[in-house]
């Protein structure tokens, strides 16, 4: 697959690069400008630099593979993880995490990003994808929704903020062969020729 894929959304030029230990302070300052709330489904705090350098690591190993979305100016606009464990029994599977600040949403970049998540989870075999995120989170839902994925389970009071406060956790899943499946018949000619 490319290393780099510049796409060209609402007239501005958007670059998707892979995410290097250069990015380390990027994607930390990045993180501090999100909202709380939106980094409630990530198992892990990445405004910490040392749970960027642990995320590194794993990238590093081939367990994670990120990408970054870059404006015009290198800043970023948000990123994503693809994680998956090749030693588990689940190694079959990869759990999408994406994350775009507020002044990205609504511009088709959350939909890019995770269809780069999946072409990138079809180059490395896996048969089924899951995405976390709060119930709440209505466009993020739809936009997976959209693509294919299906509510599979609600995590009650899973997560809790730094005031205490509990949030639910929904978990969306695509199954990557019948989407494939569907897809070729459907939308490449292949259903009632």
């Amino acid at each position: 697959m490319n290393d780099q894929i510049t796409v060209t959304l609402g007239g501005k030029s958007i670059t998707l690069r892979p995410f290097v230990r250069a990015d380390a302070d990027a994607i930390v300052a990045f993180a501090a400008k999100m909202p709380l709330h939106d980094l409630l489904f990530l198992s892990r705090d990445i405004r910490e630099p040392r749970v960027v350098s642990a995320w590194l690591d794993q990238a590093e190993s081939g367990q994670i593979t990120s990408t970054l979305a870059l404006d015009a100016q290198g800043a970023i606009l948000g990123c994503t993880a693809l994680v998956r464990d090749e030693y588990s029994w689940s190694r079959h599977v990869g759990d999408v995490r994406l994350l775009l600040l507020p002044e990205g949403r609504g511009t088709g970049l959350g939909r890019v990003l995770a269809e780069h998540c999946i072409a990138t989870a079809r180059d490395l075999g896996l048969a089924k994808l899951t995405v976390r995120m709060t119930p709440d989170q209505g466009a993020a839902l739809k936009v997976f929704e959209d693509m294919g994925f299906r509510p599979e389970a609600l995590l009650r009071d899973h997560v809790q903020d730094s005031d205490g406060v509990t949030h639910d956790i929904a978990i969306m899943a695509l199954d990557l062969m019948r989407h494939d499946a569907t897809h070729a018949a459907y939308f490449t000619g292949g259903a009632g020729e």
